[in-house]
């Protein structure tokens, strides 16, 4: 049996963890929008067509905040198309993902969604087929509270008060020649800085994102982070990490190895990001909003990204998740959870149908893939200060990494409830592992809750049949003994443990 140890002490921090980091993302996309958290007409559907079998999925979930409404959409989409009354609303191609797009659901109904749901929205602009103007003026339309002509244009809407919104990002993926009117590092970097800083002039309090490459392994990753913040540097707060993982070959040691491939990622771009304020000499720090991440690689080709014919929400991106899906996405909370100091925004992409956590049925019932349940759970105790814990652990290799740590871990204090809370992944494929860990400085503790996410089969999925294949269970073998928390963690298990003072 593998045996890890882990040393943690509430005197030894990261960083405060930053809830928006449990975010997720809506995009008119596939049946993300339409069909997934807005439907007329279905049985579960409100007065203004949002279907609440979704809004009850996505509050268990547990989301902070949602990035809206793209994504590559967001760079052909003029916002003025969705406001309004939706009789007038024009209908257009969306050139990204080949459909047709009809409008009747836009700014001000994600708007009225995210406060049902209880969520901030994250909003981002055209830097795509539109520029600093058009940002301005759609920002000015949301935030100012009146007496200019796009403030009273959304009084005439209907509301009276400001939406507020304080999150912006600049654009999306502008690196990628996927995008419409991608960009060269040297031109988005200095549209990047004039849109921010009209948006400045404009509303006080925002956070705003530049965009960084579309993954790690672009041709011009690096080069584009050093370019586009040495152009906007003193004008925005993050820049973006957008990452999906893969299973192309079907190895699950390599494919578990994707945890080390996103920590590379946030480390690489965190000292890039300081090269630039070095070279300012700037105390500033500019933090990480990792905006897209999950697991994609099934539905990323052909029929699967656009169908012919321009239909309206076709089916499109309609990942089904695995059991071994499930451990990637919790061993990447892990590895964002343990970058608390850097990483402050996080979005998994996306929340329904499209590469997501829900699914739903057109006209039918809605349920959780795997991926919900390590999001959920990381979502409700992942609260307070993450611990720089100690950790004494096997290694194993695979891929790129000749040595990864067999458990990946993340320890989080709640100061104010007292709570604290251990995330292990054992990532070995078949040995069972004792964890032992010692909290110091916390006094005497009791295990409140303990849970295991298991399954025999790597492949098990979750169904509209079988919603509740794969989901968490109490742990077995999990305790304190002579004040340490002492556990048996399966091979290829999520874990959780909530411990409270005595």
């Amino acid at each position: 049996m593998l045996k890890s140890r882990v040393i943690a002490d509430p005197d030894f921090t990261v960083a405060s963890l930053d809830r928006r980091v449990f975010g997720t993302f809506v995009e008119h996309l596939g049946r993300c929008v339409y069909g997934g958290i807005y439907e007329p007409g279905h049985p579960t559907a409100d007065e203004n067509g949002f279907r609440r079998d979704v809004l009850d999925l996505t509050r268990e979930l547990g989301v902070t905040i949602v990035r809206y409404p793209g994504g590559n959409f967001v760079s052909g989409y003029n916002w003025e198309d969705g406001v309004g009354p939706k009789e007038e609303r024009p209908v257009r191609l969306d050139l990204a993902w080949g459909s047709t797009e009809t409008n009747q659901f836009g700014t001000n109904e994600f708007i009225d969604w995210c406060r049902l749901a209880e969520l901030e929205p994250m909003f981002a602009v055209n830097l795509g087929t539109r520029g600093p103007a058009e940002a301005q003026q759609f920002l000015e339309y949301c935030n100012h509270p009146g007496g200019t002509h796009y403030s009273d244009l959304r009084r005439s809407h209907g509301y009276e008060a400001p939406h507020d919104i304080k999150f912006w990002c600049l654009g999306n993926e502008m690196d990628g020649p996927w995008q419409t009117c991608s960009k060269t590092a040297q031109e988005y970097g200095r549209v990047a800085a004039e849109t921010a800083k009209m948006m400045r002039w404009t509303c006080d309090g925002l956070e705003l994102a530049a965009c960084g490459s579309s993954h790690l392994d672009m041709p011009t990753y690096a080069a584009w982070e050093y370019t586009v913040l040495d152009h906007c540097f003193e004008q925005v707060d993050y820049i973006s990490l957008h990452q999906y993982f893969r299973n192309d070959d079907d190895d699950i040691a390599r494919y578990l190895t994707a945890v080390d491939h996103l920590q590379a990622f946030i480390t690489e771009v965190t000292a890039i990001a300081d090269a630039i304020a070095a070279k300012r000499r700037s105390s500033k720090r500019i933090m990480l909003s990792l905006d897209e991440w999950n697991v994609w690689y099934k539905s990323h080709h052909g029929e699967h990204l656009r169908k012919p014919g321009w239909p309206q929400a076709p089916d499109l991106l309609d990942e089904i998740y695995n059991f071994e899906d499930a451990l990637v996405i919790g061993g990447a909370l892990i590895t964002i959870m343990n970058n608390a100091d850097r990483v402050k925004s996080a979005c998994l992409a996306q929340l329904v149908n499209a590469i997501a956590p829900i699914l739903t049925e057109t006209g039918g019932p809605a349920w959780r893939q795997t991926i919900f349940h390590p999001f959920a759970q990381a979502a409700r105790w992942g609260r307070g200060e993450v611990l720089r814990a100690k950790v004494v652990t096997d290694s194993f290799s695979a891929g790129k990494y000749p040595s990864a740590p067999m458990l990946v871990t993340s320890i989080l204090h709640d100061p104010d409830t007292g709570a604290l809370t251990v995330f292990a992944l054992n990532r070995s494929l078949d040995e069972e592992m004792t964890l032992d860990v010692e909290l110091r400085g916390m006094g005497a503790r009791m295990l409140g809750e303990a849970h295991e996410l298991h399954h025999e089969d790597l492949k098990a999925i979750n169904s509209k049949e079988e919603p509740d294949e794969v989901a968490p269970a109490a742990h077995p073998r999990a305790g304190f003994e002579e004040g340490v928390l002492r556990a048996v963690l399966k091979p290829l298990s999520w874990n959780v443990f909530v411990t409270w003072p005595q």
